[in-house]
């Protein structure tokens, strides 16, 4: 036996596999938040959203073929074409003295472009290479608006000469002789307004063949307040003259007892301006297929004449502190503005409400919508949702500064803008309110309006659009408090008709106000005025309930006129309606205020005692020195004088309030040479500073419409008593009678004004 068999034979072990262990999962941990990505955000486009990119530019173009082929194109391309109909030339006839212009009232633009007014025809006259053939030739005028356009969306509207075949815009033969035919074209009334594009098009047996695009031909369709079945429509030819055809206006300012003018010019149909009012529409990106209902219109360009929101036309500024722009007493018209922006793509510095108007009101007047400048006196702004303006008394009658928030402007410029209402029961059409000037948010927007007047008038303030605002700015009740120890408030007087006391506006055809306040509100006191307020208060409006007695001490207070710089007195009248002798501590506060009501300094503050006899009268008399107010005056020259004081034997409280505007010195503005069309004439603007201090970095603006363009000069100094005299030569280009406006601006002199009306001969 070998050694090998008697050694044992071992298994060896196999070492045991080792089971994973699971490799555990991170737990998340928080990061910081990415930080915000510098600059704008980027622009939200509609793709994804829609098949093709919403039209929202008047400006946009898109490719339309010169040959729109039906078959395929053989090798050998195609035929000659020398048989059929081929355009030679398109005669728009669209110089200011030819027809259209004309019979369309749009011979006043300044632009050598076809402007017509939807709803009436035009006449084009064509010129094909031989006599056309209705029964044999076919062609069609076609009309292109923005970049997308459609036939369902009103964007692309063919024209047919035959009644066989028509559009929504009417077309007919008018004449017909040799090669040229005379073609009328209607377009329909509710078309979109803007600047078309003009094609003709002439059918073949292989394809449609166009006219090339030529800038010459664009066609800019505008509202028709002349016929009946535009939404504007406005049957009463001396108020359509003005609200359209106008280009000079006044704006009414300063107080209701002492009514100011500013003059102004509208300039719509100045050269740039319409093309400006295009692009405000086009810069909102309001589609095109909104563009021919004047709601929206209105109530889109409403948002965009601020610059709140939307980079706007206009930057608002009340602060007194115009040095990176125009003071807005400055500017004396609309085209400067407007032309300003429409170039710079910026919003133009600065404007103040009656500005907002003046320029809203060019707007709505180029585009053929028939508007007004209004103007409230004592305008409540009302931005908590009730009818009160609260002014807050201590307990001796003063009143209390730090409590006293609200604020009364002494007069508030907007527009009334007229057409009819669908949206709206019927009667609410008309004059609606819209409103420019930035005060409350609407829809997210700074806008207002349009707000039918009918519906404020009577308390229908559900109804769009910002009713219920309008309704609060002329209906508001001011309520004075007396507040105790304990902070409790308690009503002692309240004054129900000084919020709205005046609504102003131009007369038609005539330079003197239209008193319309009737139109916004019914009588004071009267059973109407009642039902209207419960009707508003039924939508949410709450106005004071209680009905103090009045005091048996009545305070009067005198109508002033003084000029600036000069020292006048306030004379405080009492009367003592009593059977006894009545004690009244007095309390008077002199302020140096803006126009809207909010105080920038007092400079009086006064105490008299005033005793008065037993059904007498007692005057008290105030003097206030110009020394005292001429350092603190702020713009537009507004002194507010309120007169507070507690009846000694009754406790009863009796108050009173007074705006005084200050009267500005005037320019003198003087014109020499023919008044007539094409020849050279002068204007000279002299101005004497009367003061008996210098006025510095001085402003002196002109222009007139038809005559000049908006012209200025700085200086840098006007010495005490020294004159100022600027001419400017110009030339008329249009006959009919005009004005030149001429303003003076500085720190410590706004609102200085003149004028002079002149007739020029064709």
């Amino acid at each position: 036996m070998s050694d090998q068999g008697d050694t044992p034979i071992t298994t060896p072990i196999p070492t045991p596999t080792p089971i994973p262990i699971p490799t555990p999962t991170p737990i998340p941990t928080p990061t910081p938040t990415p930080a915000v990505p510098a600059g704008p955000p980027p622009k939200v486009t509609n793709r994804g959203r829609s098949a093709d990119p919403m039209a929202s530019s008047n400006t946009d173009s898109a490719d339309v073929p010169e040959f729109e082929y039906f078959v395929a194109v053989g090798p050998r391309g195609l035929p000659p074409l020398t048989e059929f109909l081929d355009i030679w030339d398109v005669n728009l006839l669209k110089r200011s003295e030819e027809v259209n212009r004309r019979q369309h009232h749009t011979d006043l633009y300044g632009t050598n472009f076809l402007i017509v007014r939807r709803g009436q025809e035009f006449q084009i006259k064509i010129t094909f290479n031989r006599p056309y053939n209705p029964a044999e030739d076919k062609f069609a005028v076609e009309f292109v608006i923005g970049g997308n356009p459609q036939y369902s969306k009103g964007s692309y509207m063919p024209v047919f000469p035959t009644k066989e075949r028509q559009s929504s815009w009417e077309g007919r033969i008018l004449d017909n002789s040799d090669n040229v035919i005379t073609m009328g074209i209607t377009p329909s009334a509710d078309c979109i307004v803007g600047k078309y594009r003009m094609y003709i098009a002439v059918v073949t047996p292989y394809g449609i063949r166009r006219t090339r695009r030529d800038e010459s031909r664009d066609v800019y369709v505008l509202f028709n307040p002349w016929v009946a079945a535009d939404a504007v429509f406005l049957d009463d030819e001396d108020e359509r003259d003005e609200c359209v055809m106008n280009e000079m206006g006044i704006i009414y300012h300063g107080a209701y007892d002492d009514v100011a003018e500013r003059t102004w010019n509208y300039g719509q149909f100045d050269y740039g301006v319409l093309d400006a009012c295009l692009y405000i529409m086009d810069r909102a990106e309001m589609p095109i297929t909104n563009r021919g209902d004047p709601i929206k219109v209105a109530r889109k360009a409403s948002a965009m004449l601020n610059s709140r929101d939307d980079e706007g036309v206009l930057v608002g500024n009340w602060s007194g502190d115009y040095t990176y722009g125009v003071a807005p007493t400055s500017w004396t018209g609309s085209t400067e503005i407007l032309l300003n922006y429409s170039r710079s793509k910026m919003p133009v510095c600065y404007a103040q409400c009656w500005v907002y108007a003046a320029v809203f009101n060019s707007f709505l007047r180029c585009l053929g919508i028939p508007a007004r400048v209004v103007t409230n006196f004592y305008s409540a702004h009302d931005n908590d949702g009730n009818l009160k303006t609260d002014i807050i008394l201590d307990e001796n009658g003063k009143i209390d500064r730090n409590r006293t928030r609200d604020s009364i402007w002494n007069y508030h410029c907007w527009n009334e803008c007229y057409m009819s209402r669908p949206d709206l029961p019927t009667g609410f059409g008309g004059w609606q309110v819209v409103d420019a000037t930035p005060q409350e948010t609407s829809d997210g927007m700074y806008r207002c309006g349009p707000a039918s007047v009918q519906a404020i008038k009577h308390g229908q303030i559900c109804f769009p659009f910002d009713a219920a605002f309008v309704f609060a700015e002329v209906n508001s009740d001011v309520v004075f408090y007396t507040r105790s120890r304990d902070g409790t408030l308690e009503p002692v007087k309240v004054n129900r008709a000084h919020v709205g006391r005046m609504v102003l506006t131009k007369a038609p055809g005539l330079e003197t106000r239209r008193d319309i306040t009737e139109q916004y509100k019914f009588p004071e006191g009267g059973t109407e005025e009642r039902t209207v307020l419960e009707k508003a208060e039924e939508y949410g409006c709450h106005r004071e309930k209680s009905n103090p007695p009045p005091a048996d001490v009545e305070l009067v207070m005198p109508s002033l006129e003084i000029a600036m710089g000069h020292d006048f007195d306030l004379n405080l009248e009492f009367k003592n309606h009593s059977d006894q002798r009545r004690t009244v501590d007095t309390y008077v506060s002199g302020n140096v205020v803006y126009y809207t009501g909010v105080t920038s300094s007092e400079f009086l503050f006064k105490t008299p005692r005033v005793t008065i006899d037993p059904k007498k009268s007692e005057t008290e008399v105030v003097q206030v020195h110009s020394k005292n107010y001429m350092k603190q005056l702020v713009e537009q020259a507004n002194l507010h004088f309120i007169v507070t004081g507690k009846v000694k034997e009754t406790s009863q409280i009796v108050t009173a309030m007074k705006v005084v505007t200050l009267r500005a010195p005037k320019l003198t503005v003087k014109v020499s040479g023919m008044p007539k069309v094409s020849e050279e004439m002068m204007a000279v603007v002299e101005f004497t500073n009367p003061f008996s201090y210098n006025l510095e970095d001085v402003y002196v603006r002109i222009e007139g419409p038809g005559v000049m363009p908006p012209k200025y000069k700085h200086y840098n100094l006007i010495t005490a008593g020294s004159t100022l005299t600027w001419s400017e030569l110009f030339t008329p280009r249009r006959p009919g009678p005009t004005r030149l406006i001429a303003s003076l601006d500085c720190a410590a002199l706004r609102q200085v004004y003149g004028q002079v009306s002149i007739t020029i001969q064709s």
